[in-house]
């Protein structure tokens, strides 16, 4: 494969990436085209070194999303951490899949959980000192109260289980990029 091969796939496997990014990224291996060509090897040499593009695109598709996730924490960038770092091989989505579904599928009910308990809440402690509660009208407000709170902090303690898997998810995309990346060639290093 020749560079211009090489580049075209890349830039085809970063589409969607903001241009920036892509720019940047083509340009770091536009500088190793050039760098072998210094060195006299020939561009289909520098290619078959750098490896397959399409692979080289879904790691840096995973670290921009990882980079994003790091810089601005909120459900889209988690989002796109999460698919950056199942985008790097199809045995991880086997293997992740199924248990992220399992994970955010509990997350999922334990929110809608807590909206439902604030939301009797609210209604406890709105309508049940009309109703002649056990306790007085007093132990309505208080009941009601109580499970708002108890909602509230309910919420608080899933962002911050969420937080964390995400922040896990990510620490797995390294160290699987880590163990993708292949090991330096000697002649390279010298290169």
């Amino acid at each position: 494969m020749n560079r211009q091969a090489f580049i075209d796939r890349l830039r085809l496997g970063l589409s969607g990436l903001p241009a920036a990014a892509i720019n940047e990224a083509v340009a770091d291996y536009e500088a190793h085209f050039a760098e072998g060509a210094a060195a006299g090897r020939t561009e289909e040499e520098v290619a078959a070194a750098l490896g397959d593009p399409a692979r080289l695109a879904r790691e840096l598709r995973a670290e921009i999303g990882l980079k994003k996730w790091e810089e601005t924490r909120n459900p889209t960038s988690a989002a796109g951490a999460i698919f950056a770092v199942l985008g790097l091989g199809a045995i991880d989505v086997l293997v992740l899949l199924p248990i992220l579904m399992a994970v955010g599928g509990t997350i999922f009910g334990c929110i809608v959980a807590a909206v439902g308990v604030f939301v009797a809440g609210g209604v406890v402690f709105a309508a049940g000192p009309f109703f002649d509660p056990p306790g007085g009208p007093a132990a309505a407000l208080l009941a009601g109260i109580g499970l708002m709170a108890l909602a509230s902090s309910a919420a608080a303690i899933l962002t911050i289980v969420v937080v964390g898997m995400v922040n896990a998810l990510v620490w797995y995309g390294r160290l699987h990029y880590r163990l993708l990346k292949p090991a330096i060639d000697p002649a390279q290093a010298q290169a």
